[in-house]
């Protein structure tokens, strides 16, 4: 997916898997750029093991980051779907290892396995809907809320975060300085506790105060 700001699409991890079963895998280092904006997109990847980031940059060379990938996900689909140029691109955050998929592995199990097919359309059609939610969410809710939600969706279920206030700030369109205020007014109230480049959480704190989207910093 192609964008998301870690939105959990609520696909199970071994979904995908069929993609990487006896296929060559690419290690990629940290830091390694597996695709740029822009350009041809003849294949998608499962991430076999890792995390990716994948984001876009302006002409002016500011960058947004679009999504963070945990392993068991697919990504870089849309533009190999639309058969048009990527409109981001993708780098290895940790090592990773990653697995291309082209057309005509694609085609294949796809024959082989119908349920794949509808799966990946539903996958696709969720990304949509999900990609409207965001639209809605950068255009009227507060800062906070954003702080709470990505948190909240980076986490999946787990207790604590591993990310920087940069890639925070520059997931939900805020600036880092907003990012360590909020963060540390959380930690004031007991929501998190903050380390070096991990954030533990108090899920249910957090979830109670991302449950008034539409309120204000009053909230936090």
């Amino acid at each position: 997916m192609e964008y998301a700001n870690t939105f959990s699409l609520d696909f199970p991890v071994e979904l995908w898997r069929p993609f990487a079963q006896d296929r060559p895998s690419v290690r990629c280092s940290s830091g390694y750029l597996i695709y740029l904006q822009g350009t041809e997109a003849t294949c998608f990847y499962y991430l076999k093991k890792g995390k990716v980031k994948s984001f876009i940059q302006s002409e002016d060379g500011a960058e947004r980051t679009l999504n963070l990938y945990q392993q068991g996900s697919i990504f870089g689909e849309a533009s190999f779907f639309d058969e048009l140029p990527r409109v981001s691109s993708a780098v290895a955050l940790t090592p990773c290892e990653i697995v291309p998929i082209d057309r005509e592995q694609v085609t294949a199990e796809f024959t082989r396995n119908p349920g794949m097919a509808m799966a990946m359309l539903k996958y696709l059609a969720r990304t949509v809907r999900l990609l409207s939610a965001h639209v809605d969410d950068m255009a009227f809710r507060p800062a906070e809320w954003r702080v709470a939600q990505y948190l909240l969706s980076a986490a999946s279920g787990q207790d604590q975060v591993s990310c920087t206030q940069e890639e925070i700030a520059s997931s939900i369109s805020v600036s880092r300085v907003t990012v360590s205020r909020i963060l540390n007014q959380f930690s004031r109230r007991g929501l998190v506790a903050l380390g070096y480049r991990s954030i533990s959480l108090w899920t249910a704190g957090l979830w109670k105060r991302s449950a008034h989207p539409k309120a204000g910093a009053a909230h936090f």
